[in-house]
């Protein structure tokens, strides 16, 4: 079965989803996009889409910031997009992208409010970001995190990642796994495309919003889960560089890389290096609720059975 995705209104074989090269978004980053999860259950022969109308909300935000207005509610997001994942078929882990962004054929044009919009959403196979077993290298990098008076860091407009991909580029140039970025003040942001999350002597402590981190979604998951399965209330407070040293326990959270043990931070180790207890209770639990085989989690997971809907 042929992958499909929802461009310009109509469901249209994958390879058919193009642009032009004058759209605006091409040129200029004038985009908002979602990263969405679909999850494989072998035992019940379905993908579970994880808290995909939580992602629409955060769109809906970025769309308000550039002033692109979708023919779209909610609602109608969702179900586009489920029927998208069940044409394509899939039976395994999967990749929703989302984007809304400007699409008027015109350069030169500085300001939004004129320009054209649209939607698109598609979905890949795919597996591991990080590798969820192993605890990740990072090192904190040269880039400084984006300001929220420059671009707003707590959506996911296209341009803006042009700032994690410098410090992805570079970690990985140096030999490490991953980056952490930094804000301007000198505190601890986020990864390149993850939340952060320290254990230090039984607490659970993460960046606040103030620190120019993305409201993530599994970061919530993670927070909630910490409370409500294991009794662990998180503290949100600054954090500096040191204090990545000086953790028992240091983990990753994001759509994409789920929850990932970090090992070491610029050649410090953490613990022995390898994943530590509490990062495992919850990484465990996560995997668990994405796969819709928690019961008290299910209203996160939304329902998709590829093998029923033909191309």
């Amino acid at each position: 079965m042929p992958p499909v995705a929802f461009h310009k209104g109509a469901f249209v074989p994958l390879e058919q989803a193009t642009i032009g090269v004058m759209t605006h978004a091409f040129h200029y980053g004038t985009a908002v996009f979602e990263g969405v999860r679909g999850n494989w259950n072998e035992q019940e022969e379905r993908l579970f889409i994880f808290r995909m109308r939580e992602h629409y909300e955060r769109l809906l935000e970025g769309c308000k910031v550039l002033h692109i207005q979708l023919p779209y509610s909610l609602d109608e997001l969702c179900t586009i997009t489920v029927e998208m994942v069940e044409r394509c078929g899939y039976t395994q882990d999967i990749y929703i992208r989302p984007i809304a962004y400007k699409s008027e054929e015109r350069v030169a044009t500085l300001n939004l409010t004129p320009l054209k919009n649209d939607f698109t959403v598609l979905a890949i196979p795919f597996g591991a970001y990080l590798n969820v077993e192993a605890a990740a290298r990072c090192c904190t990098s040269s880039w400084r995190r984006m300001e929220d008076t420059v671009i707003p860091p707590s959506v996911k407009i296209s341009g803006l990642y042009v700032n994690s991909i410098l410090a992805k580029t570079e970690a990985v140039a140096a030999g490490f796994d991953e980056a952490i970025l930094l804000n301007q003040q000198g505190y601890v942001s986020e990864g390149t495309g993850e939340n952060l999350f320290l254990v230090r002597k039984g607490k659970v402590v993460t960046p606040p919003l103030e620190d120019n981190i993305l409201p993530g979604i599994t970061r919530d998951t993670v927070i909630t889960l910490a409370k409500n399965e294991l009794g662990i209330e998180t503290v949100e407070r600054h954090l500096r560089r040191a204090d990545l040293y000086l953790a028992d326990e240091l983990f990753l959270t994001g759509t994409a890389a789920h929850l990932t043990a970090v090992g070491s931070v610029d050649n410090h180790p953490l613990g022995d290096g390898q994943m530590g207890p509490l990062t495992r209770k919850l990484q465990n639990l996560y995997f668990d609720v994405i796969r819709g085989r928690s019961p008290r989690y299910l209203h996160w997971c939304t329902s998709a059975a590829p093998k029923l809907v033909s191309a």
